[in-house]
């Protein structure tokens, strides 16, 4: 009754989808030519925190003195943004370029034919794809197709308590079977072995699966594009989360805020977050302070005895994988190309150091430097500050090698179903979250991780089936 129930909602949230592509397509011939140009250009930013907001308004305001080009700044939400771009593309007025938009976001407006893809291949081309990182190109790119202007990346990481594995003698928790025997060996005394998100409504639990996925590859879907959930390496993988989030992790549906909290008290030994999480660690953002027994006398010391897994290695992998994002400049198919070629090539170079640095933490750049400076925005990051209501770079607060591994995890990202042309299939499921439900499902006793495979697996071929 369950799977049932799962499949008719993909199917009719799916119709949705189609619908909404229709009406894309349908607007998109009276709206895509490239408006007259006036020097003037709407940016829509998903960096819409406060203090980015203001670190982008103060990028923009040297632009604007610069280049002339006046700058109509926008801030608006991730979750909201495919239904913005909907209402602005079917009433004429999609702006010209969005910042900080994740790969299946992009993707989803290129399958809507909403992206002028010619300009963003231009920029590359003129900042040289020589000094970007490889892969970044690669995973925004449709068989040489450019997307977007890939700009920065986060990683999901494996973080744990390096004290607490020490005095236990165990093994870094870095293969399924590291983890799962720290997991089970850690959970007591009122410590879970592991906090991971568990929460059905949350695309952060996708993430976090997404990360296990990978390291026993596990994909969305098959070389010829059919989905693949339910494979003998995916069921391997739901098994292997299920251990670790349900029997030996927190009681409860784990958020995104419940995994950190509980790691910061001190009440679990592992953790599955992203790069986000390295200024709060740190003890630089007031609201979200390590918490543990220790931590009261010596803020430092949660930093100090954790440490970070950038790729882990199932049984079935060939080698460790790395999950992450990479968000990018995209260019509207109606913008004013010259004024966004120029604004974006600013935001890549002039600008560059200081939108990064505005989160340097979640936001490692893709571009490593110029062509006469090899190796200047690597440096830039490096010494970037990182934190809120207290600043400390990152240099100082972690060591070299983190910060190695870190530059080196973008190079080793792998991400589903993009490589086998399924985009926009990537960008519907963030949306729909079928992976999230069968995991909230399967660690609340609902369901086998069998039968979690099974049923993630029917409502992403429903949503597929939706978007032909």
């Amino acid at each position: 009754m369950l799977m049932k129930t799962r499949r008719s909602r993909a199917a009719r949230l799916g119709l949705a989808a189609t619908l909404a592509a229709g009406l894309l397509a349908g607007c998109s011939g009276s709206s895509t030519a490239e408006r007259q140009a006036d020097n003037t250009i709407t940016v829509w930013s998903q960096e819409n925190l406060p203090p980015r907001m203001a670190a982008t308004e103060k990028i923009v305001s040297r632009f604007e003195k610069e280049t002339g080009v006046k700058v109509d700044l926008v801030g608006v939400d991730e979750a909201q943004l495919p239904q913005l771009i909907m209402s602005a593309a079917a009433s004429g007025k999609l702006p010209d370029v969005i910042g900080a938009v994740p790969m299946g976001q992009v993707w989803q407006m290129y399958g809507n034919g909403l992206l002028n893809t010619k300009v963003a291949d231009q920029i590359v081309k003129d900042l040289d794809p020589g000094t970007f990182n490889a892969n970044a190109l690669s995973l925004t790119e449709d068989h040489g197709t450019r997307l977007g202007v890939p700009s920065d990346a986060w990683l999901q990481l494996l973080v744990y308590r390096k004290d607490l594995f020490a005095d236990a003698g165990l093994k870094a928790p870095d293969s399924y079977a590291t983890a799962m025997k720290a997991a089970a060996a850690l959970d007591k005394d009122g410590r879970a072995g592991m906090s991971a998100a568990t929460d059905p409504s949350d695309v952060f639990t996708q993430q976090s699966f997404e990360d296990i996925a990978l390291a026993n590859d596990c994909r969305l879907v098959d070389p010829a594009g059919k989905p693949a959930l339910d494979s003998p390496q995916c069921r391997t993988a739901f098994a292997a989360y299920d251990d670790l989030a349900r029997e030996h992790g927190a009681s409860g549906t784990q958020s995104v805020d419940t995994t950190r909290a509980t790691y910061f008290a001190g009440k679990s030994s592992m953790m599955i977050w992203s790069s986000f999480l390295l200024d709060e660690m740190a003890g630089l953002r007031s609201d979200a302070l390590p918490s543990c027994p220790q931590c009261k006398k010596d803020p430092k010391f949660l930093a100090r005895n954790t440490k970070v897994i950038t790729a882990l290695q199932g049984p079935d992998g060939k080698q460790p994988a790395q999950f992450g994002e990479i968000t990018s400049w995209a260019v509207t198919k109606t913008a004013e190309s010259g004024a966004s070629r120029t604004f974006i090539q600013y935001m890549m170079s002039k600008g560059y150091e200081d939108w990064f640095g505005m989160a340097p933490e979640g936001k490692i750049p893709v571009r490593t430097g110029t062509k006469s400076e090899p190796g200047s925005f690597d440096r830039a990051w490096r010494s970037s500050v990182m934190g809120v209501d207290r600043r400390a770079s990152m240099q100082k607060a972690y060591p070299p090698e983190l910060l190695d591994r870190l530059v080196a995890g973008v190079g080793d990202m792998k991400r589903w179903g993009l490589t086998e042309g399924q985009g926009a299939l990537v960008g519907a499921t963030n949306g729909e979250l079928p992976v999230a439900k069968a995991i909230g499902a399967m660690t609340s006793g609902q369901i086998s991780p069998d039968e979690a495979a099974e049923e993630a697996n029917d409502e992403v071929a429903a949503l597929q089936k939706s978007l032909q």
